[in-house]
């Protein structure tokens, strides 16, 4: 039997017909993007913008730059023991043109990257206790 699944973040990632993506907004003014999300005021110094409407954000984009995690991250960060270097991305969003940071999926390492390629986000366990699994997003090479 498997175990309930919570996200990490709520209200920062869903899944629509089969397909996971974070959610962000987009300034009503001037179009721009945010994630995590914006509700107070908008970032571009050409905008007075103060409206913004909650939307999906793209579950495909390229590697912008990426490194490994050669430490163990602090709380509230749950390791694996001993601590498993893993990857981080930068992926430059295909309709928002973006950068939106994640974690690589587990096994993907500096050497199988390179700036350009593509990547999806896909959700995957962060942690597990004996109550439930704890869902993030991560990037996964497109096939």
């Amino acid at each position: 039997m498997s175990k309930p699944q919570a996200p990490v973040l709520e209200g920062w990632f869903a899944v629509e017909n089969g397909q996971p993506h974070l959610i962000g907004t987009r300034c009503e003014s001037c179009g721009t993007y945010y994630f995590p999300k914006q509700s107070v005021y908008c970032r571009n110094p050409a905008c007075d913008g103060e409206t913004f409407a909650e939307v999906p954000l793209s579950s495909r984009g390229t590697v912008w730059s990426f490194t490994n995690a050669m430490y163990q991250p602090p709380e509230p960060f749950v390791a694996e023991d001993p601590h498993v270097p893993y990857t981080i991305l930068a992926v430059e969003l295909e309709r928002e043109k973006m950068i939106v940071l994640g974690q690589g999926v587990k096994g993907l390492r500096c050497e199988d990257l390179k700036a350009g390629m593509t990547v999806e986000l896909v959700l995957d366990t962060l942690f597990e206790t004996d109550e439930q699994e704890t869902i993030t997003w991560k990037w996964a090479p497109v096939a």
